[in-house]
């Protein structure tokens, strides 16, 4: 579900505050103010841009931190039912 494509687009975005949400099966970026949007109602927000950038310490990540990042992120998801 969330791969590393998806961490490199939120770490990439120029929305403001960008967050990762999972919504109808599908794996997103959207600016934190879209999240009180009807069309974004009862997603789940997985991480913002800027906790993520803090967690790994850059914004340009490696491929394989990227992939470990996604995993995590993918099994945290699932264990919420998500």
């Amino acid at each position: 579900m969330i791969r590393p494509e998806h961490i490199e687009a939120l770490l990439g975005s120029d929305a403001d505050d960008a967050t990762l949400i999972l919504t109808a099966g599908t794996v997103a970026v959207v600016p934190a103010s879209a999240l009180d949007s009807e069309r974004y109602r009862g997603a789940l927000e997985i991480v913002s841009q800027r906790d993520l950038a803090t967690r790994l310490g850059t914004t340009t990540p490696s491929r394989r931190d990227l992939e470990e990042t996604a995993a995590r992120l993918d099994t945290a998801a699932t264990r919420l039912g998500a």
